[in-house]
């Protein structure tokens, strides 16, 4: 049965088909994309791994370089190696300058020594010029300004020598 051949109804409906599948409603214009289309996401009812997820929301708020800069912090102990690590700490990482507290002036010296083979490593790691300078910093000396037995516009402990 060719189409010649077929009842009037069913070529009509075949006719009506092929028209809706041709043809555009009267009066609109056709729709342009401003932006290049994304990738297809995955259904709705696909699971997704979790770790593909938090790299599109890492990158769609450009959160990466931040992100590379906390790495100093966390992985500290693997670039300067664990006995190093456990005598200081980064305590601040801004503008290129990683600043670094010891827990000893003899640790603060040895890691001023170290610091243009640090930087060369953390550069390595995170990306060339994302580190210019360590500064190292020694511990904190006591205030004799502060607390319970603080006199003001007094010397400190000073003071009481003769």
């Amino acid at each position: 049965m060719t189409e010649s051949e077929e009842p009037d109804a069913l070529r009509l409906a075949r006719e009506i088909a092929n028209s809706y599948k041709t043809s555009k409603p009267a009066g609109q214009s056709p729709k342009r994309r401003t932006r290049p289309a994304k990738p297809a996401r995955p259904k709705r009812d696909e699971p997704s791994a979790l770790g593909d997820v938090l790299g599109e929301l890492v990158d769609d708020q450009g959160w990466t370089e931040k992100l590379a800069a906390q790495r100093v912090f966390t992985d500290w102990p693997k670039i300067v190696g664990p006995e190093v690590a456990q005598h200081s700490e980064v305590i601040a990482f801004e503008d290129g300058e990683v600043e670094v507290r010891t827990d000893s002036t003899a640790w603060a010296t040895q890691l001023r020594m170290l610091a243009p083979r640090i930087v060369a490593k953390l550069n390595q790691e995170f990306g060339d010029g994302s580190v210019i300078r360590i500064v190292v910093r020694g511990p904190q000396a006591p205030s004799w300004k502060k607390g319970i037995r603080s006199v003001k516009g007094a010397r400190g402990p000073r003071d009481t020598y003769g």
